[in-house]
């Protein structure tokens, strides 16, 4: 009985092996736990240990600076200081946004946007942005604080400023915050970074942009900075130097006063842009620091448009202006001769339709010099009927007009010279005869810009290069094209700007000196046909949209200096009258009176 109670008493077989399996799976799950922890994600936890005591943080570099070509500072970087999260060192987030706006008066909302903006961009343990720019105030109220919020840091990083702000924003442009897209094609921008927007900030980018350093900073278990260790310094970007006369540029500026448009001047050998002033402007500082939306819709719902640059991206009828370019191509396709001549009886009449000369009382005989001169309307009808839009086209692209001039500013306007194939795309409608006559005084569908007629008339005077504008100083010219024009047609086209302003009936005899080599054309571009009740009303009792726009193209001559200025003034009237009395105080600026004085 004992021995088969013994028997009875004894474990089976089958359970005891469950036992050692079950003993032998456990050890299997700590020692493959183990590994995952210790080799796997051995490196990983690591580096989240090291980073509870040491830190990355980002120094970011300076923009290069710019000048004008004298080395005067057009815009400089100052420090600013803007507000980070570090989310690792927060145990409650939406309580930090929300005491983030009380502190800085700002929405609630506009601060949780920002923050769900960068969390997927930003590391848990690396500052992420809230507030890019700090006034004293509230920066004060922010360091008062942080010891009892110390997952909020302070960031001191350059904010550019531009010194002369309106004056210059077309052409310096400014910076703003990378968005998006931007920093997803760009894999050196970080959320919070600035970069160019407009203008030669834009444009420049490459250039003008740092690179960032990288700073280690030693945290407590609290997040508080014990030290800190500079591993990669920043290096700033690279100083461009503008073509721009910054006294000049002022001068200009002032001249024009309240009027609408824009004054270009440039150096006709070489390209080089010593003025551009493009009104009404904008303060390119609020863009800095992020826009506010008041501030935004003041410029946006502006009817002026204060953010377009008229030099470069307005496109304008050019009138009267256009009409060396005609003369050009009647001289060579050789439908015309200089002495050639048409009577004017104050228009051309084609069909029904009579298509007036601005000088309703007629200009009589004319010749083309004398055609040019009084910019007589009939005269031009008469060669762009002769010519017709198959030739006037090509011939007009080929001076550059209708293609960009390729200036290093964004957003550039190709302007239009128009084609039977563009006006069947555009209307399927035929080319008409009459168009021809408008092409001919650059109206109808004819469009161009202010840089591309300065361009222009720089190539008459400068042997026939047609240069690109340049606005770095240190730029060597750069020769895109020829103009189409023999040496002789164009030194007569030269003689006609001359004689423009030294006849006593020439359209542009208000710029007139006698100890500087002046020539001009002028051009009054008709908006829209006016009304029966405005046709001999003074240019005041017009309605201010339904005004012409005055133009003026010149060049003025003096011991070796050759300079081309063009004024486009929008509801100016007339060119000569408006645009005129303009470009005569910017060449008595730039040949001084006492120079005039001396030599009489």
């Amino acid at each position: 009985m004992n021995l088969s109670r013994d028997a009875d008493q004894q474990f089976p077989r089958n359970g005891l092996l469950f036992l050692q399996l079950l003993v032998l799976g456990l050890f299997l799950i700590f020692i493959l736990r183990f590994w995952y922890l210790q080799l796997h994600k051995g490196q990983d936890f690591a580096d989240r240990a090291e980073n509870n005591r040491i830190r990355h943080q980002l120094v970011y570099a300076p923009r290069g600076l710019i000048r004008d070509r004298n080395g005067t500072l057009l815009s400089v970087n100052e420090p600013a200081y803007a507000l980070a999260i570090v989310r690792e060192d927060s145990r409650d987030i939406p309580e930090v946004l929300r005491q983030v706006a009380i502190w800085l008066d700002m929405d609630p909302e506009s601060i949780r946007e920002t923050f769900e903006k960068g969390r997927l961009r930003i590391r848990r343990f690396e500052p992420q942005i809230l507030v890019h720019s700090l006034t004293f105030e509230q920066l004060a109220t922010i360091e008062a604080n942080t010891l009892v919020w110390p997952e909020l840091k302070i960031i001191t990083k350059p904010r550019r400023t531009y010194l002369d702000g309106p004056l210059l924003a077309h052409v310096i442009g400014y910076v703003a915050e990378a968005n998006e897209q931007e920093m997803n094609a760009d894999p050196e921008l970080n959320l919070g970074d600035s970069i160019g927007k407009k203008g030669m900030e834009f444009t420049m980018e490459s250039v003008l942009r740092g690179k960032k350093g990288l700073r280690q900073m030693d945290v407590d278990a609290a997040g508080r900075q014990l030290g800190t260790t500079l591993l990669t310094p920043p290096q700033a970007g690279n100083d461009i130097r503008l073509s721009i006369d910054l006294e000049l540029q002022r001068y200009v500026d002032a001249q024009m006063g309240d009027h609408v448009g824009s004054v270009i001047v440039l150096e006709a050998d070489t390209g080089q842009i010593l003025a551009l002033v493009s009104k009404p402007a904008f303060d390119n500082n609020l863009f800095v620091t992020s826009l506010s939306h008041a501030d935004w819709a003041v410029l946006r719902d502006n009817p002026a448009h204060p953010l377009q640059n008229r030099a470069i991206q307005s496109a304008y009828p050019p009138g009267s202006v256009f009409k060396l370019v005609i003369a050009g191509a009647a001289l060579t396709e050789r439908t015309a001769v200089p002495s050639d001549r048409v009577f004017c009886s104050g228009g051309l009449r084609l069909g029904n339709r009579l298509f007036r000369c601005w000088e309703r009382r007629g200009h009589g005989w004319m010749d083309m010099n004398r055609g040019l001169v009084q910019s007589c309307d009939t005269y031009f009808y008469t060669l762009g009927d002769k010519l017709g839009v198959d030739r006037m086209h090509p011939y007009s692209v080929q001076s550059g007009f209708g293609v960009r001039t390729g200036i290093d500013l964004p957003h550039e306007s190709s302007g239009l010279v128009p084609s039977r194939e563009w006006k069947r795309r555009r209307f399927n409608e035929p080319w008409h005869r009459g168009e021809n006559f408008n092409m001919s005084i650059g109206q109808g569908f004819m469009l161009t810009t202010p840089i591309q007629v300065a361009r222009y008339n720089a190539a008459l005077i400068n042997g026939g290069k047609l240069l690109k504008p340049q606005l770095l100083a240190d730029a060597d010219p750069e020769v895109q094209s020829e103009l189409p024009l023999q040496a002789s047609h164009r030194d007569f086209l030269v003689q006609t700007m001359v004689n423009t302003v030294e006849d006593g009936r020439g359209t542009a005899r208000r710029i007139s000196r006698p100890d500087v080599r002046l020539g001009a054309k002028t051009g009054t571009a008709q908006v829209v046909r006016l009304m029966a009740e405005y046709e001999k009303a003074k240019l005041q009792d017009i309605p201010y949209h339904l005004r012409d726009h005055a133009w003026m193209t010149s060049f003025g001559q003096k011991d070796g200096r050759s300079y081309v200025i063009v004024a486009m003034i929008e509801h100016g009237g007339g060119g000569g009258s408006t645009a005129g009395p303009i470009i005569k105080t910017i060449y008595d600026y730039l040949f001084p009176k006492d120079q005039f004085h001396d030599a009489g």
